[in-house]
């Protein structure tokens, strides 16, 4: 079981995409919390009966470190656990942009898309995690509760937007499974590392797309966006701080923010 905790949100980055588009990315860490009644008492009853008064006063002039031991858990319960905190993280940087943009609003949940309640915005969030399918879920593995993970939200008042942010490169066979047959012949004729760059701003601009549309996964990763490559090449030679790519198929844009690892269809 894991204890209580705290979480934090770090390295937060906010960025206008346009008049009406905002995305905050952000590193949520988890820090357990320490129960300071129970130890308060704790120390009362200890004070009381076994040790003096002098001592006890000794021991409230300390600056206390509370540290909890490592948690053990199944590969399955890890995936909650990381699963509550990547929603709980969002949420938290949701609060924040609002903050930062001085809006006051409150997040519906109830349909897809995610909207505020008051101004209507469109909300939509996306957060790193493991993608490894492979796994014995029976593994127990040893975590430490002050695990983190990067999280990213963007709001937009115009229409359904689409965000995804990812660590991990895509695996050959997983994108030979999904991808189509002209964007595999594109990423064939790339260098090594130019295709593992380009493979993953396609995955993320596939699972962004998703978001928008609502697509079932398969769908909606196989569908073509083999004529952005070009323009994401150009993209991640000298990369700015933020690109902007427009979707000539579509009347939407893609921005491209290297360094957050993210990529926002707006």
């Amino acid at each position: 079981m894991m204890p209580s905790s705290i979480l934090n949100l770090t390295h937060v980055q906010y960025t206008q995409l346009d008049p009406a588009t905002w995305c905050a990315t952000a590193q949520v860490s988890e820090r357990s919390s320490l129960n300071l009644k129970r130890l308060w008492d704790e120390l009362l009853w200890s004070s009381a009966n076994n040790i003096s008064q002098v001592y006890f006063q000794k021991l409230y002039k300390i600056n206390w470190h509370y540290c909890l031991s490592p948690v053990s858990l199944s590969m399955r319960e890890m995936a909650q656990h990381q699963r509550r905190l990547q929603r709980k993280g969002v949420r938290l940087l949701l609060q924040q942009l609002l903050g930062e943009l001085q809006l006051r609003d409150t997040l519906d949940e109830s349909n897809f898309p995610y909207r505020l309640s008051s101004s209507e915005y469109y909300v939509c969030f996306s957060h790193t995690g493991s993608k490894n399918h492979d796994i014995n879920q029976n593994t127990v593995q040893t975590i430490n509760t002050s695990s983190n993970s990067k999280v990213t939200v963007v709001i937009s008042r115009h229409r359904p937007i689409g965000i995804d942010i990812e660590t991990n490169h895509v695996a050959w066979r997983v994108a030979q499974r999904f991808y189509s047959e002209h964007e595999m012949a594109a990423l064939q004729a790339l260098s090594p590392l130019q295709r593992k760059i380009i493979a993953k701003l396609l995955w993320q601009i596939k699972e962004s797309f998703i978001k928008i549309h609502q697509y079932k996964l398969a769908q909606g990763l196989g569908i073509d966006y083999s004529y952005l490559i070009a323009d994401l090449i150009h993209a991640i030679r000298e990369p700015p701080s933020l690109m902007v790519i427009a979707d000539i198929k579509s009347d939407y844009r893609i921005a491209v923010l290297s360094a957050q690892q993210t990529i926002v269809i707006f």
